[in-house]
């Protein structure tokens, strides 16, 4: 990319912090994505986001934004839809895609009706039971919110007890709570870039699954890559993940978590259309993996989005 399609940008707002659960790590992304653009020399400012954005994006004559904002108000689509009613191009996916993919539910039924393979599911109210839920999915299953990520607020369960427990916790997240099918095997993720799948990475963590503390915290955490699939098996991983991907309306760059059962039959987890970008995160280490640094990849994320929208 040229300096004169860095200066094209504009004035670039990296969005970030916000009030979600998963701020702390928003913003770990979005200074390391500032860093980037700044380094590339683009026009970029950090914007820790509140209730006045709007205003601010419009009053400092910002040209574009960059999506650095993880969960509740940064990829359900809120956020998106502010952004296109002032006619400001943003990176990533559009308001209905950002507000399927944030719903685990919803996804699963899209993904259902398109006959793609998905862990069977219980939407959880107050009256549910355990032994409903036991009886339907078996035992161990999970506990999530379904509008949540980073793994934030899921739990696996063996008893009624940890049942209890689990959706205690989970309740201090908005939004409805979920049961979900534990599928015994290995876990991969496929990011996506400009609509292409990356190299699959296989993560192995002695922890029950991928969750927050192995995401973000833990050293003991392997990323194998390559996954160690044979070549077929990872090109048609590659094929079902962009096929989930593409069944949400998602587009541009994301992450589709997937895992394979221990007779290699892939189930499809979620969709991230705002993926981490720290120092621990999956998307810059895919994208490095083909030759793709970390100043490339926010470059061309943030290419894309001159290709969606349009500024007056």
């Amino acid at each position: 990319m040229t300096d004169i399609e860095q200066n094209d940008f504009g004035k670039v707002a990296v969005l970030m912090g916000g009030r979600s659960g998963e701020r702390e790590i928003s913003l770990r992304s979005g200074n390391a994505v500032l860093a980037a653009l700044i380094n590339a020399g683009v026009d970029a400012h950090g914007i820790d986001v509140d209730e006045h954005i709007f205003n601010r994006l419009q009053d400092e004559k910002f040209k574009h934004a960059f999506i650095a904002l993880h969960g509740r108000g940064g990829e359900d689509g809120c956020i998106q839809g502010g952004l296109e009613m002032i006619g400001l191009p943003y990176t990533g996916s559009g308001v209905m895609a950002s507000s399927i993919c944030m719903d685990k539910i919803m996804t699963k039924k899209i993904w259902l009706t398109m006959g793609i393979p998905t862990p069977r599911f219980s939407e959880i109210h107050d009256s549910t039971k355990f032994k409903d839920v036991a009886n339907h999915l078996g035992v161990p299953f999970i506990v999530k919110p379904s509008c949540e990520g980073s793994s934030l607020g899921i739990a696996k369960i063996t008893s009624e007890a940890e049942f209890v427990a689990a959706c205690l916790k989970a309740h201090a997240f908005s939004g409805e709570l979920m049961a979900e099918e534990w599928v015994e095997g290995s876990e991969y993720t496929v990011s996506v870039l400009d609509d292409e799948a990356l190299p699959v990475i296989q993560l192995q963590t002695p922890h029950d699954f991928y969750d927050f503390e192995a995401k973000y915290k833990s050293n003991d955490t392997q990323y194998l890559l390559p996954c160690g699939l044979e070549e077929m098996a990872e090109v048609q991983l590659q094929v079902q993940a962009l096929q989930a991907f593409r069944a949400t309306n998602a587009t541009s760059w994301g992450r589709v978590d997937v895992m394979l059962d221990d007779q290699g039959k892939s189930w499809f987890l979620e969709v991230n259309t705002v993926p981490g970008m720290t120092d621990h995160s999956l998307v810059p280490m895919a994208a490095k993996h083909i030759g793709v640094d970390f100043q490339q990849l926010v470059l061309r994320i943030l290419a894309a989005s001159r290709t969606c929208y349009e500024v007056a």
